[in-house]
Parts: C-alpha cells; structure tokens; sequence
C-alpha cells in the first residue's frame, strides 16, 4: 500500500507544481503592486513597494517561495500580520461548521436513503424524495436570510430566547451551539437534499444486485440485509461523495462564514481576494491544491480497505 501511496504522490508533483505556477501567472496578468496601490500609485512607490513585498526578485524564485510552504510572509492588507497567523485563527472557526455539518449531513442522507430505498415506490419514499428536492432547490442565501431572521432575530425579539447568535465567533464548547448551531443546521439541510437523491440512487441500483435477491429468497431477514449488507456494499460511491468534500471542509464554507461573520478559511480568502492580499490568497490556494490532491489519494486507499475486490497496484 505504501508503494502504491509513494507513487500516486510522485505521479501528483507535477499536477500541484502546474497548479500553483498556473495560480502565480493568474495572479500576475496585472502588476501585483499596481493592484495593491492603487491608480494613483507613482513609480517610486511601485519600486518601493516590490522591493518591500518581494516583487523585485526574479519569478522563478517567488515561485519557489510559494512552494516552500513559507507561511511566515506578512499580509499585505493586514501589516504586522503573518499569514500563519491567519490560518492558525481561521482553521478553528472552520472546523467548528464544517465538521459537524458533514457528519451530521452523511449520517441523516445515508439513513434516508436507504429507508427510500426499502419502500420504493411508497408514499414514505415518494414523500422523502419530494422533500429531498424541495430542499435543494431553495437558494441557499434564502436559507440563511430567514435562518437569521426566525431563528435569531424575531426568535430573540419576540419570545425572548436568545438562542442563536445572528453573527459572530466565541472559541469554547460552551459557546458552540449559540454561535455555530444555527449555521450547521442550515449547511445539514441545504447538503442533505442532494445528498439524499444521490445515496437514494446508489442504494436503488445495490438494492437490485443479484447478492440482495439470493439472499432475500433464501429467507435473509430483508430489513437487515438492506440495512447491513446493502450498505457495506456501496461504501464505494458512499466514500467518493464524503472524499470530495474533504477539501471544503478544511477550507470551510464561504456563504456561512461571510454571512454569519465567522472567522473561519473561507471568509479569510474571500477578503483577501477583495483586498488583492497576493501572499493570502497563494498561501491558501496551495493548502487546497495540496488537500485536494491528498484526499484522492486518500480515496484510492480506503476503497481498498472497505472492499477486498479493489487492490492497489
């Protein structure tokens, strides 16, 4: 397994390498310095200024830099800042959202789907699926907007329960559910919709393999081979769709943390776009680029640790 781990890593170099270089040429179609003074910027400021943030220096050896996963660098829109600051700050309030709401989501979708499955065709399936979609076709923005306005504002104002906060991060289990609750809750309904129909369809098509017949007619329970066996056999697509989403959840999610005003990866990187933060947004780029890249890999693995029918070679 190591061999095979050691080799898809070497394979994935030059991906990363086209990756980040592509992310550097992006970045430098217009004069980073230009960008980050402004019109009305003079040429003595934009040699003072590269000089400052290291422009002067040949590309090859920024490109470099980018890669040596220097995080020391200093922010520019934030002076005194580094960015490993930055991420030690953010990773935290991420993971409070993220985590929480990828288990949460997996587990519901999963257990739904495979109660779909087992009353195909029934009211309790059709009555599932309608509900599955009806929740993924309302924006998300529009679950969050009412999600703040019921659940923390009038919710506050007019029953006096201060429940949920309509912003903002408090480190601490204790100030978890006040400030991250609502936002997970919104994140596991919005997910679940799409989740739902997909585990929906992979357990439909398991529930029609030859394994699931056999068994039925030779007098297996049927609930428990639906339960059981069924869902061993489609850990497959099961860990594909989870593994994909590894990477958001490090990053966190966009929509929530800027509107909730959370700290957290996603709403760092959405500023230091804004901002034309150049060492930020490389920093961060080249995490996701290296995550994305780890979690396939990762994939391959626990496809072979989940079915002895997959073999890595």
């Amino acid at each position: 397994m190591w061999t095979y781990v050691a080799r898809k890593l070497l394979y994935n170099i030059p991906v990363y390498l086209g990756i980040i270089l592509f992310l550097m040429l992006a970045l430098r179609v217009n004069d980073p310095a230009y960008a980050f003074l402004g019109k009305n910027a003079t040429a003595t400021d934009l040699a003072d200024i590269k000089a400052k943030l290291g422009l002067d220096q040949p590309f090859f050896y920024q490109y470099l830099e980018v890669l040596s996963f220097n995080f020391d660098v200093e922010s520019w829109a934030n002076e005194g800042l580094k960015v490993s600051e930055m991420l030690k700050r953010s990773i935290v309030p991420s993971l409070s959202i993220t985590l929480p709401a990828l288990t949460l989501t997996s587990i519901i979708s999963i257990t739904i789907a495979i109660i779909s499955a087992y009353f195909r065709g029934r009211p309790v399936d059709r009555t599932l699926m309608v509900v599955a979609v009806v929740g993924m076709s309302v924006s998300f923005l529009v679950y969050i907007v009412f999600g703040q306005y019921w659940g923390a504002y009038l919710l506050t104002r007019d029953v006096g329960i201060d429940a949920f906060a309509i912003g903002g991060f408090e480190p601490g289990l204790k100030n978890w559910p006040y400030y991250c609750l609502l936002p997970v809750l919104i994140s596991v309904i919005v997910s679940m919709g799409y989740d739902t129909r997909f585990y929906r369809s992979v357990m439909v098509e398991e529930s029609g393999r030859d394994y699931i017949t056999t068994a039925v007619a030779k007098g297996a329970n049927k609930r428990k081979v639906m339960f059981v066996h069924m869902l061993k056999n489609a850990m497959i697509p099961i860990i594909t769709r989870i593994m994909t989403t590894l990477p958001f959840l490090i990053m966190g999610s966009l929509l929530l943390e800027v509107y909730f005003n959370i700290p957290g990866m996603g709403r760092v990187l959405f500023k230091a776009i804004q901002e034309q933060d150049f060492p930020v947004i490389q920093s961060f780029v080249t995490i996701f680029a290296a995550l994305f890249i780890l979690s396939n890999i990762l994939t391959d693995v626990l496809y072979a640790l989940v079915d002895p029918r997959v073999r890595l070679s």
